[in-house]
């Protein structure tokens, strides 16, 4: 059975709503947030799914979220990942950019989620990628 870990980054609570929404259509799935999550987490799991809105200029949150991404990035090889994130402006480049760099880093990025107006239904589609 794979192992799951679900870590995310919020600042108005849309990307937490994004993280409760996917623990709850999930099995054996509990919400982490970044504060509270470690490299050993990333490196015992076979699917990794990491949420952060788009912060500034379209990227990710620096102070918290960038610094963890930054240590987990190589671990992130052969796993299964799923990206998701809340924004209210630009088009979305920062989950582009995102997703780049875990594929350059040969992680699997199986689904992106992005909601930009509240709307937390695709969290099926999304999911639909880990069962």
């Amino acid at each position: 059975m794979s192992k799951t870990v679900l870590i995310y980054w919020t600042m108005s609570g849309n990307t937490q709503a994004m993280a409760e929404a996917i623990a709850n259509a999930l099995t054996n799935v509990v919400p982490v947030p970044v504060s509270d999550a470690s490299l050993g987490d990333v490196q015992e799991a076979d699917i990794v799914l990491l949420g952060c809105p788009a912060m500034g200029d379209e990227v990710l949150e620096e102070s918290e979220f960038q610094p963890f991404f930054d240590e987990i990035l190589a671990d992130l090889s052969g796993k299964s990942v799923g990206l998701f994130g809340a924004y209210g402006w630009g088009d979305g480049q920062w989950m582009r950019d995102w997703e780049a760099t875990v594929n350059d880093a040969n992680g699997n990025v199986k689904a992106t989620w992005i909601v930009g107006d509240g709307d937390l239904s695709g969290v099926e589609e999304f999911t639909a990628a880990f069962r």
